[in-house]
């Protein structure tokens, strides 16, 4: 029993999932074989992603591998109700509903896990904290799950260092096809297509301060640098920050920064990274966005403490200002702002990032017997797999060791 906004919806949410298929080639390939063969016949999948029309279509996917699935979304401003509606009467358990309160979004995953499933696709660790709690009993049948993001990988190696990780779970994110591909240039352009779409406003000539220099941050900075940004970093790593500095990026602490700023980015996964001493100093109108999965990078509540008068100055934007007459302008309430506010990562880049979740279940499936409650690592098989498949699909080709080459490389004698 599905949970949607508006059935009627539905037309609108089956042309935007059209849409992407026709540029997910790598998957589409997996399709054609799942179809053929059934590697999840008589198992339920749940899937906690951004509810938008490439997650519709691995859902989809997955359902044609004979996967009984049950889809919800991994943040409530990410959800389109249109795609739900769409992939709900597509054969898929959906239960989504856009711009709805933490609680009533809790219990849209917890009815999701109601289906006591077999593997799970987490964005976040939602699924694998209520499975860890208030979901425990749902948790009886459980062969493993694929992780999607870095704040959720990180989760769940507290988890697992702690022995309270409830199953074996594959580390998508650190798969080369996903954070080489995904975070750096999927996270690049679809945070500025957001940021750009919601403030209708000029990037080249301003002053764009980036927080944190991993993949995500790499994709942002070398973006904004594109545009014609003059790029800040700021960053807690030291080879993180010469990186950032080889690239010729300025780098400095927030506190710094926080003063020459017009536009600012996180992307940590971390929290407090931009709090009151930092907005005691900003820019009248600077701009303030998050990249990072949990909307707790820029301290939106002590903002709005803060403020004398707070006001919404454009869709996804509400300006606050402050007692000395400067406005601060925060995108999305803080959350992922090319989710929140926009369409998310390009459907060739998600190609990839979903192509490894549906290989990784398979393999959760294959191997089950003798898994330990940990993380694991994608198989660079997959990987390869993956990489081979959408440089066909470019219509790319490259090299190929020859027998001498490998022995060479993997050999000690000269």
């Amino acid at each position: 029993m599905s949970i949607v906004k508006d059935p009627s919806l539905a037309p609108s949410g089956h042309q935007k999932i059209q849409w992407v298929r026709d540029f997910m080639p790598a998957l589409s390939g997996i399709e054609e074989r799942f179809r053929r063969e059934k590697p999840f016949a008589g198992l339920t999948i749940a899937v906690s992603v951004h509810l938008e029309a490439k997650t519709a279509n691995l859902g989809l996917v997955l359902r044609e591998g004979g996967a009984e699935v049950h889809l919800t979304g991994c943040n409530p401003l990410s959800t389109q109700d249109d795609v739900a509606a769409a992939v709900a009467g597509s054969g898929v358990d959906t239960y989504g509903v856009h711009g709805v309160d933490m609680e009533e979004y809790e219990n849209l995953l917890v009815e999701t896990l109601k289906c006591r499933p077999h593997l799970i696709v987490d964005d976040g660790g939602d699924l694998i904290h209520l499975l860890g709690g208030r979901c425990a009993q749902y948790g009886g049948r459980l062969i493993g799950g694929c992780e999607e993001t870095t704040t959720g990988i990180h989760r769940l190696r507290a988890r697992e260092r702690e022995g309270i990780l409830p199953c074996p779970m594959m580390a998508v994110n650190d798969a080369k096809a996903k954070h080489y591909y995904d975070n750096k240039y999927g996270t690049g352009q679809s945070t500025w297509d957001a940021v750009m779409h919601t403030t209708n406003l000029i990037v080249a000539g301003k002053t764009v301060v980036v927080a944190g220099y991993g993949w995500c941050g790499k994709g942002i900075a070398m973006r904004a640098k594109g545009m014609g940004a003059n790029v800040i970093v700021t960053e807690v790593d030291p080879f993180k920050a010469l990186d950032a500095t080889m690239e010729n990026f300025r780098v400095m602490s927030m506190d710094e920064a926080a003063k020459m700023g017009d536009i600012f980015v996180t992307a940590t996964g971390c929290k407090d990274v931009i709090v009151k001493r930092h907005f005691d100093v900003m820019k009248h109108n600077a701009v303030l966005c998050n990249a990072g999965h949990f909307d707790c990078e820029v301290d939106v509540a002590g903002l709005a403490a803060m403020s004398v008068k707070q006001e919404e100055r454009r869709a996804s934007i509400v300006g606050y200002t402050l007692p000395d007459g400067r406005t601060l302008n925060v995108l999305a309430e803080g959350r992922l702002v090319n989710l929140a506010a926009g369409n998310g990562h390009p459907a060739e880049i998600m190609d990839m990032s979903f192509a490894v979740q549906a290989l990784s279940l398979e393999w959760l499936v294959k191997h089950q017997q003798g898994l330990e409650k940990k993380v694991y690592i994608v198989p660079g098989e997959i990987d390869d797999q993956i990489g081979r498949v959408k440089l066909a699909a470019l219509g790319l080709s490259i090299d190929a060791l020859t027998p001498e080459q490998e022995a060479y490389l993997n050999g000690w004698k000269a």
